[in-house]
């Protein structure tokens, strides 16, 4: 393999040189600096990464615990995660909980400075003291939920706002017996979701039946057709739905067609996280979208100012969304953002 030496041989300049454009330092002459691209290139020269860690005291790995990859949303944002990683030469460990406490807690207790340089956390049943013995161990960025009062960096959107937001579009299009399904204590971002859903139907004096809420265990497509299936056997039926998410989401509307009813015209419903599957599915999903590049960027950011020594006290970052407003709660056609081209 090239070294170091290898190459300032051939391109007629000192290690210290070469070593400095490899590192992306732009204090060196240009000419000099294209004749070390040109030596390397030549001689196939690769860092030895490992080493490059090691002199800086890093490991080159953090690690993302999300609770499950095959719900969309996670793996879009692991793809996001990984992406920001790679640009601050960050290998990424991904692990998945299946959003219980147990397996939450074990990953939580094996990260370390030993393995990894800092974590990127999606919990759903982690608790306060939980967190305890770790917080102060290792760079730290909580995703989601934020009710937990953890001294840790935090990036997320307003969840109570967003879902205000999607149930306002649904009054605005005129439905008036709005329904829910993804109820669920156990998820903080339930919690907050099931809040801006009552305030958009008060602020609107609207009625708030509890038969209207539905329940999920989970968030797979099962689980929003079971939803819709249960609403559907009201005597007086929901005329729209907010789901908690898109697999929900996508689940309710399946059912709703296998019954009879015609989505939007005798039922509206809105999703959330605006994964790929809700601008194809048929029709297209109306859909709370985070920004979720934007998202992953900003956890990895804080990961590496921390790991960089930034101290200070906990930032809670907001990240943007939009409503994209589709088929499913709009007659015609889409109303806004068409799937992607």
């Amino acid at each position: 393999m090239a070294t170091l030496k290898d190459v300032a041989m051939l391109a007629g300049v000192s290690v210290k040189t070469v070593s400095n454009v490899v590192n992306g330092y732009t204090f060196v002459k240009p000419e000099n600096a294209r004749r070390v691209r040109e030596a390397l290139a030549a001689t196939g020269y690769k860092p030895n990464v490992g080493a490059r860690n090691l002199r800086r005291g890093r490991t080159g790995f953090i690690a993302l615990m999300v609770p499950e990859l095959s719900i969309p949303y996670f793996g879009e944002l692991a793809g996001g995660v990984l992406t920001a990683a790679h640009e601050h030469d960050w290998s990424v460990l991904i692990e998945q909980t299946q959003g219980l406490r147990e397996p939450e807690r074990a990953t939580l207790a094996s990260l370390g400075p030993h393995m990894v340089d800092g974590a990127i956390i999606s919990p759903e049943a982690l608790r306060k003291e939980d967190f305890t013995q770790h917080a102060s161990a290792l760079p730290m960025v909580l995703l989601g939920e934020h009710a937990l009062d953890v001294p840790i960096d935090h990036v997320g959107i307003d969840n109570v706002l967003a879902a205000r937001t999607a149930v306002q579009h649904l009054i605005d299009t005129g439905r008036r017996r709005i329904a829910v399904i993804g109820q669920n204590p156990s998820r903080g971002t339930a919690t907050q979701r099931l809040a801006g859903y009552r305030q958009a139907l008060e602020a609107a004096g609207l009625p708030q039946p509890p038969a209207l809420i539905a329940p999920a265990h989970r968030y797979h497509h099962k689980d929003g057709a079971e939803g819709m299936a249960h609403l559907l056997t009201l005597e007086d039926k929901p005329d729209a739905v907010f789901c908690f998410n898109d697999m929900l989401a996508l689940g309710a509307v399946r059912a709703a067609a296998e019954r009879g009813y015609r989505v939007p015209q005798d039922i509206a419903i809105v999703g959330f996280d605006n994964t790929e599957h809700s601008a194809y599915s048929l029709p297209s999903l109306t859909t709370i979208a985070p920004d979720k590049t934007a998202l992953a960027r900003a956890a990895v950011s804080l990961i590496h100012d921390r790991a960089n020594g930034e101290t200070g006290d906990p930032k809670d970052i907001q990240i943007p969304f939009t409503l994209e407003i589709r088929e499913s709660t709009v007659t015609g056609g889409p109303a806004a953002t068409p799937p992607p081209r």
